[in-house]
């Protein structure tokens, strides 16, 4: 009794949090707006709307996520929005400009999520299907192999989406900051997926288990 108690009072503090992140993203959009930084605006824009999409798939299609995988998301989604704001206690620079380590941190994180939604993913077509099995080596290899070709095309999408703001002269809205950059990024997202590989996937059973369920109603269905 004790012990049910003090998850549910953990449930309690974690969807808190997330509701006071929301709200940080929010005033962090609505600043980017007021000073008509689009770079600011559209990360926290985008990433309030990715913290929301749990609850959307809750509403619409009886999907539940685990709280504390939504405030994983969600701490991922604003340390990268709040990363894009300039701050006057880094001379109005933003913390991805003027910490060496934030770009590094946010990139292991939303790494950590890339392999999180392979896994789920992967693991439930597994327990539907005969025709997929991955032994726990292979899952292993798997999850760093799909981090790091998700890591290259977003490095692509912040080159190109870089050369297109240069070319109509707006404000960057994903920046690269060199050739030593991507590598340190690509490094830092396997180090995500290293992370998911070892320590994550016992987490992750719960996603893999509605899943499955979804997709043996549907078969069921027709």
């Amino acid at each position: 009794m004790i012990a049910e108690q003090q998850v549910k009072k953990g449930g309690r503090v974690e969807r808190t949090l997330v509701r006071v992140l929301q709200v940080l993203m929010l005033v962090i959009f609505a600043l980017g707006v007021y000073y008509g930084n689009s770079g600011v605006f559209v990360n926290a824009g985008v990433g309030l709307l990715v913290t929301f999409l749990p609850g959307l798939l809750r509403r619409r299609y009886d999907f539940t996520m685990d709280v504390g995988i939504v405030l994983w998301i969600s701490v991922a989604m604003f340390l990268h929005a709040f990363g894009t704001l300039p701050l006057p206690g880094l001379d109005f620079l933003s913390a991805y400009k003027a910490v060496w380590w934030w770009d590094h941190m946010t990139h292991a994180l939303s790494s950590s999520l890339v392999a999180g939604a392979a896994y789920a993913v992967t693991r439930a077509l597994m327990e539907h299907t005969e025709y997929i099995n991955m032994p726990p080596r292979f899952m292993f290899v798997y999850l760093l192999t799909f981090v790091m070709a998700f890591g290259v095309m977003w490095e692509l999408l912040e080159f190109y989406i870089g050369v297109v703001s240069q070319l109509l002269g707006a404000d960057e809205v994903l920046t690269q900051y060199g050739l030593d950059d991507t590598v340190l990024d690509l490094m830092y997202n396997t180090l995500g997926g290293l992370l998911v590989a070892i320590f994550g996937t016992a987490h992750l059973t719960g996603i893999s288990d509605e899943l499955r369920g979804r997709l043996e109603g549907q078969s069921a269905n027709r």
